[in-house]
């Protein structure tokens, strides 16, 4: 299977690490973003002939133009992952209507939007591999964070049954569900008391969660998968 791939949410973050990654193993790669300027710059980062697009997960147009671009440029995309992610964080007794459809549409829908997009080449190839990156918090929850964990939650919902829709077609798709990560999400946060929570002791790198997204891309032999990187969070939740 020829190694091009899409990583939507590259620019920044967990997707950037993964981006990074995947282009050190040989991938030939498009970095999606809402921000061109800021998806430019990480794919110049990665050295290389890489694509950067404009996209904003949550507008199917959006999704549909940047898959032409990236067959044009780039050929079949045969590897997806879905890093692109937003959090509006509050009790849902003061969250607005606004920011629950904003998290629903980008992390949830937006997942949605571009595996419906992939798989019409994944599935004339008979092959192919997508990872959708969900969190901890959608499997275990979490309070003032209603809205994001239900949008995570149904990330691995649709994962799992869109896993038993394709796997005749030997298209795989696994689900990443990280605990804290240092990321521009988890920046207000107060590390060193949660930390301690964590077995491990420490908040995670976005490396570290790239490893496990590249380990899910390249399995022949899993599929349905939440594979969970937390530091041994889910332990003590």
């Amino acid at each position: 299977m020829e190694k091009v791939g899409v990583v939507f949410g590259g620019s920044r973050g967990i997707g950037k690490a993964v981006a990074k990654l995947m282009a050190q193993k040989g991938y030939r790669l498009a970095i999606a973003g809402r921000d061109l300027e800021a998806a430019v710059a990480a794919a110049r980062d990665l050295g290389g002939n890489h694509l950067a697009l404009c996209c904003d997960v949550a507008k199917e147009q959006d999704v549909q133009n940047a898959f032409e671009e990236m067959e044009k440029n780039l050929g079949r995309v045969n590897f997806l992952v879905n890093a692109a992610g937003i959090n509006r964080d509050a009790l849902l007794l003061r969250t607005k209507t606004e920011d629950m459809v904003s998290q629903l549409h980008t992390n949830l829908l937006g997942s949605m939007l571009t595996c419906k997009a992939a798989l019409k080449n994944m599935i004339q190839q008979q092959a192919g591999s997508i990872v959708n990156i969900g969190s901890v918090v959608g499997l275990k929850g979490n309070p003032g964070q209603c809205v994001y964990s239900a949008s995570k939650g149904g990330l691995v919902g649709f994962s799992r049954s869109l896993a038993k829709e394709v796997a005749r077609k030997k298209i795989r798709v696994n689900v990443i569900a990280p605990g804290f990560i240092h990321t521009d999400m988890t920046k207000g946060m107060k590390e060193e008391q949660l930390k301690k929570n964590i077995p491990l002791g420490r908040f995670g790198e976005p490396s570290d969660v790239a490893h496990a997204v590249v380990f899910l891309l390249e399995s022949p032999y899993i599929t349905g998968h939440v594979l969970v990187v937390d530091g041994g969070l889910q332990l003590v939740l």
